[in-house]
């Protein structure tokens, strides 16, 4: 079944409202205006699914600042129409989204950019560590940040990790179990040895787990001496974080994964104002 954006901020504002606001029913029926601002400085991220929650109950919305736009504080994102009642029963989800979202491709730009300020070529790459029922929207605004999104589902790429490993018993037999299938293959590995062992048995993706810069200078050394280094692509992973994330690009490694930007989610303040 495919994923529908539209029915979850759907289930999302069923959540808050439960039976009914019963508090915005207390108000006359007018429309009004209102707007959301932003009191920090922030990449955007999320104004269509914004747009969309207050579509909900026909509010009519004015997107004034893009999703990737770089905002400063008291600038207005957001214009809405529609009925009182209705814009205020709209107003948390919206903001606890919008929040979040501008927070995860705050965060996410900041990285980019001190992987750029070195010259680096690798890119930020998200991880599966996202909220349960958010993994669409997190990796959404990592994308939006500058970021990429790795895999969304299990489904989407074989990646071997230390529980299979510990399992199977043999890194030779799951390798050549998924041989036999198609995609990508990700292999994750401790050691230098087990580096270059995972590129001549043909994996694509070779994570690197909890190595350390001059780790991977090494295993990228060992790899370029067997010729290896062009087949694969090389992922550095674990205890990566804005401290020391240049040296990790310093290593020209193809990918950096980074858990805490989806989750460790420093939230971006954001008001709704009735003009």
């Amino acid at each position: 079944m495919a994923y529908s954006p539209k029915k979850e901020l759907k289930r999302f504002l069923a959540e808050d409202v439960g039976k009914g606001d019963i508090t915005s029913k207390l108000l006359q029926k007018k429309r009004i205006n209102a707007k959301i601002i932003t009191r920090e400085k922030t990449i955007v991220a999320g104004v269509r699914f914004a747009r969309e929650i207050f579509s909900l109950k026909k509010c009519k919305v004015q997107i004034k600042k893009k999703d990737g736009m770089l905002v400063k504080p008291n600038q207005t994102i957001l214009e809405i129409n529609g009925n009182a009642a209705d814009i205020l029963t709209c107003e948390r989800t919206t903001l606890n989204l919008l929040s979040r979202m501008c927070g995860i491709a705050t965060q996410t730009n900041t990285l980019k950019k001190q992987v750029k300020s070195v010259g680096s070529k690798s890119k930020i790459f998200a991880t599966r560590k996202t909220a349960p029922g958010l993994r669409f929207f997190d990796k959404e605004a990592v994308k939006i940040g500058g970021g990429e999104k790795h895999r969304m589902t299990l489904n989407e790429m074989i990646m071997i990790k230390d529980n299979h490993l510990a399992l199977e018993g043999s890194l030779l037999s799951l390798l050549t179990k998924a041989k036999k299938t198609r995609g990508k293959i990700e292999v994750e590995v401790e050691t230098i040895k087990d580096a270059v062992l995972c590129a001549k048995l043909g994996a694509d993706i070779i994570m690197l787990d909890n190595f350390s810069p001059d780790q991977i200078k090494k295993t990228i050394k060992r790899l370029d001496k067997s010729g290896l280094r062009k087949k694969i692509m090389l992922e550095a992973s674990g205890r990566i974080n804005s401290k020391n994330i240049t040296k990790y690009a310093e290593t020209n490694i193809d990918m950096i994964s980074v858990g805490s930007i989806t989750n460790s989610v420093n939230g971006v303040d954001l008001s709704l104002e009735i003009s």
